[in-house]
């Protein structure tokens, strides 16, 4: 059944390519990328305090774009802050996705997820996403890595580029949301 999202997997992979160009607000890098695997690093600061930041993260249904969804909503995303939570996603007819676990939790800090995302998650790789936040200045720089390895027929190198410019994306949306109090659209 799950072979029915392979048109959300595909959508998923166009829309990061889109995004790479569109991403903004985030200073992101792929700090090195082969055939076998990526690292993403990006920082963003954001105009609050280390509080608000960590509780517009854990709800990523205000801020994820609908557009990196399996259901086409981002409403449909939750994350349980806690070790073995879920950064998962419910699906119509009772169905879901488990997109990433989280492994450690730090309120205010760090948050670190195992995983792997979008078109990632049918194939062979696994990765660490982890979101830390430290005070500076007015506010708080968030440091999102993105660690990925693992068999893609195509190699991940390739895809470096795209994932870092979803992330980015995401990255910058969760600034707005967290600096406006508006979900951006």
């Amino acid at each position: 059944m799950i072979r029915d999202f392979g048109f959300r997997a595909m959508r998923c992979a166009w829309v990061l390519s889109a995004a790479t160009s569109l991403a903004g607000g985030a200073a992101a890098a792929v700090v090195h990328a082969n055939p076998s695997g990526f690292e993403i690093k990006q920082v963003v600061h954001i105009a609050a305090p280390p509080a608000r930041v960590w509780a517009a993260l854990i709800r990523p249904a205000n801020w994820w774009s609908s557009h990196h969804t399996y259901s086409g909503s981002a409403a449909n995303l939750s994350l349980d802050p806690r070790p073995g939570g879920c950064f998962c996603e419910a699906l119509p007819n009772g169905g879901g996705v488990q997109h990433l676990v989280v492994v450690t939790v730090q309120p205010n800090a760090e948050i670190e997820l195992r995983g792997a995302l979008g078109p990632f998650h049918a194939r062979g790789v696994d990765g660490a996403l982890t979101f830390d936040l430290a005070p500076a200045g007015d506010g708080v720089d968030l440091t999102m890595t993105n660690d990925m390895g693992g068999y893609m027929s195509e190699g991940l190198d390739s895809w470096a580029p795209k994932a870092d410019g979803m992330l980015a994306e995401q990255m910058a949306r969760l600034k707005r949301y967290v600096e406006t109090g508006v979900t951006p659209p």
